[in-house]
This record gives structure tokens, sequence and C-alpha cells, in this order.
């Protein structure tokens, strides 16, 4: 879901939230008048609206306003690496990594910026993920119908290092893939691409 807003709409959520964010600090037992903490909140909501921005943002449209007509190439386009940052919706905190995508054209390619751009629009809105590995996919799929598309996220979640079994070192990988990246072969060409040289 889009939550298209102006610039006049922005403003006023950003000062509902900074209110809201004052409370926040009162309740946890802060002087929310101290002077470390008088812009405290004004910072903080306008941080969330930058790192929640995604719902703004059309995916779909970012892809179609670099897509060309391209029948001749039929091989993999990868775009590995992608850095990204994103909230978890469990206790909004960080989670962050690299995604690698990779699709086969039937009729169009895209703008090779657009993948990132893509990712980032959907790592900026409250996500877990598993449903943010499925968003790209399907994303990639819908607009550009290629003949497959295979996503694999790698990230660290700070719900997991900075509080409940705060394991420093685990690392979660989740995957999708559609039409072609279903034989196991292609799959297995892919990750042989993406991986990391020691």
């Amino acid at each position: 879901m889009s939550l298209i807003v102006d610039e006049e709409e922005k403003l006023r959520i950003q000062n509902e939230l900074s209110v809201h964010y004052k409370a926040i600090l009162e309740l946890l037992g802060e002087d929310s008048e101290r002077e470390g903490l008088l812009k405290t909140p004004h910072r903080v909501a306008k941080a969330m609206q930058f790192l929640t921005k995604g719902y703004s943002e059309d995916p779909e449209e970012v892809l179609r306003s670099a897509m060309f007509q391209e029948e001749d190439y039929k091989q993999m386009v990868i775009v590995k690496d992608i850095d990204f940052f994103s909230l978890c919706e469990h206790h909004m905190l960080p989670f962050f990594g690299k995604a690698h995508i990779a699709y086969i054209p039937k009729k169009y390619i895209t703008g090779l910026s657009k993948i990132p751009r893509v990712v980032d629009i959907f790592a900026r809105r409250l996500q877990i993920q598993e449903r943010l590995t499925m968003q790209i996919k399907d994303c990639i799929q819908r607009t550009l119908d290629p003949l497959g598309v295979m996503v694999v996220i790698e990230a660290q979640h700070m719900c997991m290092q900075m509080r409940g079994v705060e394991k420093q070192n685990s690392l979660t990988t989740t995957s999708d893939f559609t039409g072609f990246f279903q034989q196991a072969k292609t799959r297995e060409e892919f990750m042989n691409l993406i991986k990391h040289q020691r």
C-alpha cells in the first residue's frame, strides 16, 4: 500500500510524530526538556519519515521509467551485492545486508540502476525479510514479464543482535524465484555467480 503525501501533509505528519516521540521519551523516564533532547522528537520524526519513505514511491513506475525492448538477449542479467537497510516490523529495529537479483529477459530490460532502486523502495517500509524478498521478485516479474526472476537476500537483524538471543554473527538468507529459475541448474548457475570469493 502506497501513501502518497504532499509537502504540507508531510510536515503535518512530522509534527504529529514529534509530539508522540516526546511522549515516548517521557514515558521512558527521560526529561524531554533537557538540552540534549529538546530537538530529539523532531529529529526522530524526520528520520522515521526517511526510513519509511518507500510507502510514497512506486517501484513498478521506477522500472517502467527505463524499460527498453530487447528481444535478442536471453541470458541472466544479474545485479548483486545491493546494500539495503530496513526496519523490522516486529520491533522496529534495523535489519540490513545485501540483495542479489537476476532476471532473464523475454522482451524487455530495464536500466541497471533501477533494480537497486526497487530494493530501496521496498526496504524503506516496515518489513520482514521474507516479504521483502517476495515483493522484489513479484515487482520485477509483473513489470518486466521476464522468463524468470530470482532474488536472494542476506541480512543481519538487530532484533537478534541487540536483544532476545543476542547472537552477533548470525546471518539470515532468504530466496524466491519464478520461471526458468525453477530449474535447479539455472538456480545453481546464479548462486555460483553471486558467490563471494574468499
